[in-house]
């Protein structure tokens, strides 16, 4: 579902997105998107959202004002225009799918570093300066902390990922070892 889902929120994703660049806006779209997914994807606003039974002209009413000033008129209209097809649970999906085409447009990569023991701001500072000279792009940082890897660093960015983690360099040699 996750990739049907996908396949149907892009052309609202690309859509917002260009009306976003053509009129400067990206930064207010991203935040209405937010906003709006927080409210799709709140425990006392799923069952209404996925409902068929609830009237349109209702959910949009309900919408428009929890959203009260937050949205411009161009979000109410993607609000109105998402609940005539049926598609206002999509919302989230809408945004993720933004928020990688604004990361694209403005070459900026978020990426997720694990390791053994908290990083300190100088070595996420490393890790991001090499990421940056390797991809070309300016590198946001975020990072966890898990024990299990004994030692070293998991990075993942975008779809790369680099292990130098010990749990993974003891993973590889028990598979070069077949046990």
């Amino acid at each position: 579902m996750a990739g049907e889902a996908s396949t149907i929120a892009r052309p609202y994703a690309e859509a917002v997105f260009a009306r976003g660049d053509e009129t400067g806006s990206l930064d207010p779209w991203f935040d209405m998107l937010t906003f709006l997914s927080s409210v799709v994807e709140d425990q006392a606003m799923r069952p209404i959202v996925g409902n068929p039974l609830i009237d349109q002209g209702a959910l949009m009413a309900l919408m428009l004002e929890i959203a009260g000033g937050r949205i411009t008129d161009e979000g109410g209209n993607l609000i109105k225009l998402l609940i005539q097809n049926g598609r206002l649970s999509l919302l989230p999906e809408i945004k993720t799918l933004f928020e990688q085409l604004k990361a694209d447009k403005e070459r900026v990569m978020k990426v997720r570093v694990t390791s053994a023991y908290a990083l300190k701001p100088a070595q996420e500072k490393i890790i991001a300066d090499a990421l940056k000279a390797k991809l070309g792009r300016d590198i946001t940082i975020t990072s966890e902390k898990d024990p299990e890897l004994i030692g070293g660093v998991h990075i993942r960015a975008g779809d790369m990922v680099i292990d130098g983690s010990v749990r993974g360099k003891l993973q590889q040699l028990a598979n070069e070892l077949g046990i």
